[in-house]
């Protein structure tokens, strides 16, 4: 036990320590605030071409006098004019006219606008912009024109809340609503996508260092003093404090850096003001509601059931997977390139359960989201997806318990191949050969 100990610690420290960590560990969460500060600009980025648009609308769509109900943005300036079109065309105060005929027939559903302009087409953004504009006055246009009350339509859009009433008993019922099962789904989605992180990031780190020091040979000197088994449990529950370490670094530096870019970078006051003025009152309480509905759904999920079993399945998938990986590593030799090979079986389960993942956050409770938080190599991927939405007591302790069991096995059997393939030089491995090296005798 205390060379396990001697090597869990050599593992962790060799690796916090390191340069690479320390960047990598700090540098991560820059990176992910810059990058939202850039995808931020150009996402909101107008453009610093201006163009002055003369507008003909001789039918008076787009309102009445010399107003125009147009929004200018994106570089676009408006003007309604009168006048010869050609004359409109030739003249340099303009960079192109856009021309909107008269309505004649008030049921027709096609409307076409022609853009004149020798400096080339219009982005699609401006584009969808335009039409956007002009089919909203259209609307305004139609309705008036046929007597319809602005308020009286408005009134025909009606928000649909589809809610789900389940009886927790005889006598007493629960409203499940939408906005639960929308937290639930973030919440299932959130950790499975962490499962699947982990598991390919950290467990590859197994491998690499594994083959590391069996191509350096440094693992020769290391047998010597310890047993295979020893070593390479080492290096898994070593490199797993690794990884729990990072990830509790990226869970308090990531939502700082996030919050600190959107109030530095991500929030301008000027359009902020502008959304505010565009929102009436009842759609500013709207949106204050849903926000407060929302986090108290978030407040509501079960997280003395969800954190300890989201520790547990991370803690068996990350076993489970970082000991297959280590099997694979011990029995790569100095091509890497046959490692593709022998991981494929491996990463394969873990794209599929992702893959299921995205089903079950739809289908919580279907045949293939229950089936598959009982298969070992899907579980810690998809039972922690499924845990906000509360399954059966007894699907998560068997899952729970066949994951444990799986765990144990996989161990054993990595351990087998470990134990041979560490030593072994010089011979392109295959999967019959690793069937050979598990029933060796010690």
């Amino acid at each position: 036990m205390k060379k396990l100990g001697l090597i869990i610690k050599r593992e962790y420290l060799a690796r916090v320590t390191k340069w690479s960590f320390i960047l990598g560990t700090l540098l991560t969460p820059i990176a992910i605030g810059l990058f939202m500060i850039i995808a931020g600009f150009i996402m909101t980025y107008e453009g610093d071409t201006k163009r002055h648009i003369a507008v003909m609308d001789s039918g008076n769509i787009l309102g009445n006098g010399d107003t125009l109900n147009l929004e200018e943005r994106r570089g676009l300036t408006f003007e309604k004019v009168t006048g010869n079109l050609e004359d409109l065309k030739n003249d340099k105060k303009y960079n192109a006219v856009l021309e909107l005929p008269p309505i004649t027939d008030l049921n027709n559903k096609k409307y076409e606008v022609l853009y004149h302009s020798s400096e080339g087409v219009l982005g699609v953004g401006v584009i969808s912009q335009i039409e956007g504009d002009i089919e909203r006055n259209i609307y305004q246009y139609k309705a008036k024109a046929f007597g319809f009350d602005q308020e009286q339509l408005k009134s025909l859009r009606t928000s649909v809340n589809l809610e789900r009433k389940a009886a927790k008993d005889e006598d007493d019922e629960a409203v499940v609503s939408k906005t639960a099962t929308i937290t639930a789904t973030v919440i299932g989605g959130g950790m499975g996508f962490i499962m699947y992180f982990v598991i390919f990031l950290y467990g590859m780190m197994v491998m690499r260092s594994i083959t590391e020091e069996k191509t350096n040979r440094i693992v020769e000197v290391m047998i010597s003093s310890v047993k295979p088994f020893q070593l390479m449990l080492g290096k898994i529950i070593g490199v797993g404090l690794v990884s729990l370490t990072q990830l509790a670094i990226w869970g308090i530096l990531i939502p700082i850096i996030v919050i600190i870019s959107q109030l530095l970078f991500g929030v301008d006051a000027q359009q902020m003001q502008d959304m505010n003025a565009q929102m009436s009152g009842a759609d500013v309480q709207e949106a204050q509601s849903k926000m407060a509905i929302f986090l108290n759904e978030f407040t509501k999920q079960n997280w003395g059931l969800i954190i300890p079993m989201f520790v547990i399945f991370f803690l068996g998938g990350f076993f489970m997977y970082a000991s297959l990986f280590a099997a694979v590593g011990s029995a790569m030799g100095d091509d890497l390139g046959e490692s593709q090979s022998l991981t494929l079986p491996i990463t394969l389960p873990v794209l599929v359960a992702f893959y299921i993942m995205f089903n079950v956050v739809q289908n919580p409770n279907s045949s293939l989201a229950t089936w598959s938080s009982m298969v070992p190599f899907f579980s810690p991927i998809v039972m922690p997806a499924r845990l906000a939405f509360n399954p059966p007591w007894w699907e998560i302790i068997l899952s729970v318990l066949i994951l444990i069991g799986s765990v144990i096995f996989f161990i054993w059997l990595s351990a087998r191949i470990y134990r041979v393939g560490i030593l072994m030089y010089g011979k392109k491995v295959s999967f019959k050969e690793l069937g050979k090296w598990i029933f060796y005798k010690d």
